[in-house]
């Protein structure tokens, strides 16, 4: 693993076929890569395979041959169906072997919470012969650690609060000697244009990308992001800073107000700081994102300091006794259109006395559309000190994506209007 195609080949392998069904989520797999990122390696497959024998073998074989480093999750219990330790076993051709030691503290775990240790728990003692045996606090299932010809193999339990204690404290540590790559790293987060007119706007970058550096795009409804990754090595580390830095700030600049965030923070986060370094308040009245955009304000630590309430004003009496908006406005124009989203903002700017007002409403689907108010329509509200503004959306996609687009868009235009009025106070 000391050099760059050794590192190319790390191959994780999930076991068990309840990961297969539309009931359980692999999540251990986003946990470990994101661990070996610290040490500048990353992935190169990885695979979820059923408790099958035959099957689990076919996947073990198959990653001995091509990878440096494997890493197995599963399949080490005490049940039947944890059959991770024999087939490793069966394709390099060893064994199975008892270890009293191991048996005794699983007794004792047991024992130290007032319970007998089943009989199906002895299985859990039993190891590959030559593996070292990694100490698990949390559960009954040791880890397992073998290294041959070159290829280390490491086994691990399934469960999450089990598997990351040992990953941190003893497969991270041993895994540091075979030699950490420093590598530059920049997430650069964009909304108001989707992965087409981004794509299109940073194609000059591509002509003149150095050697090592990777560029990926990542796009979701409301939220692109350009993943900027260079492993610095050999020879001038300082040019390849540097080189990093040029692109970086290339892609900035070509994409200008459409970025948010250069070191991956959500935009939540990003408008909070400028609320806290501004002194200003916030509140939110929404309609059709349902508290989505409070709940995502109120997700960053320290929010209090700057958010001070949020209403759901679900229905148009709500809209009228909460924030005051005329009931003669909602039977002329309807709940979804500019001139209520507006009167919502500043409702509820007045009623909570912040400094600045979001508001949402809208038809996010997948009913409840017209010619007129199509399914995706959402007018977003921002009140603010000497004035209120509204724009006019049409997102698409799923009810939950239309919501989470509309929460982006509130969001934008508070971080567009904080950072204009702190230009203007620059001036003055």
């Amino acid at each position: 693993m000391k050099n760059q195609q050794e590192r190319r080949t790390i191959e994780f392998i999930a076991v068990g076929s309840e990961l297969l069904t539309p009931y359980f989520l692999e999540t251990n797999s986003l946990f470990i890569s994101e661990k070996l990122q610290e040490l500048g390696w990353t992935l190169s497959c990885k695979t979820v395979v059923s408790d099958r024998l035959e099957e689990l073998k076919q996947v073990i074989k198959i990653a001995w041959r091509r990878s440096r480093l494997i890493l197995v999750c599963g399949g080490l219990g005490p049940t039947d169906d944890d059959r991770t330790r024999q087939a490793v076993a069966e394709v390099l051709g060893t064994r199975l072997v008892f270890r009293r030691d191991i048996l005794d503290k699983i007794r004792l775990r047991f024992e130290s919470g007032g319970l007998k240790m089943p009989a199906s728990n002895r299985r859990q003692a039993y190891v590959i012969e030559g593996a070292e045996v990694l100490e698990n606090p949390n559960g009954t299932a040791p880890g397992l650690w073998l290294e041959r010809k070159g290829r280390v193999m490491v086994l691990l339990p399934g469960p999450p609060s089990e598997l990351k204690p040992m990953v941190e404290n003893l497969v991270l540590p041993r895994l540091k000697k075979f030699g950490e790559v420093r590598v530059l790293r920049s997430v650069i987060r964009i909304t108001g244009a989707g992965e087409s007119m981004v794509e299109d706007l940073i194609r000059p970058v591509y002509k003149s990308l150095p050697a090592k550096l990777q560029l990926i795009t990542l796009a979701t409804p409301g939220d692109v992001q350009i993943r900027l990754e260079m492993p610095v090595g050999g020879g001038r580390p300082e040019a390849q800073e540097k080189a990093f830095s040029r692109v970086k700030e290339r892609v900035v600049r070509l994409l200008g107000d459409l970025v948010y965030s250069t070191e991956g923070q959500p935009l939540e986060k990003v408008v909070g700081e400028q609320l806290r370094a501004a002194g200003r308040t916030l509140a939110c009245a929404e309609s059709c994102t349902g508290g989505l955009l409070a709940n995502r304000i109120t997700n960053i630590a320290g929010s209090s300091d700057y958010f001070l309430e949020g209403l759901v004003t679900y229905s148009n009496r709500s809209k009228t006794l909460e924030l005051g908006v005329p009931e003669e406005l909602l039977g002329e124009k309807g709940a979804v259109s500019e001139e209520v989203a507006r009167a919502m903002a500043e409702g509820v700017r007045k009623k909570s006395g912040a400094d600045f007002a979001l508001s949402t409403t809208g038809i996010a689907g997948p009913g409840g559309g017209s010619q007129v108010k199509p399914v995706g329509l959402v007018y977003v509200g921002l009140a603010f000190p000497g004035g209120s503004t509204v724009t006019r959306n049409l997102f698409r996609g799923s009810r939950e994506q239309v919501k989470f687009q509309a929460t982006q868009k509130a969001l934008d235009m508070l971080r567009l209007k904080l950072r204009d009025m702190q230009k203007e106070a620059g001036l003055k």
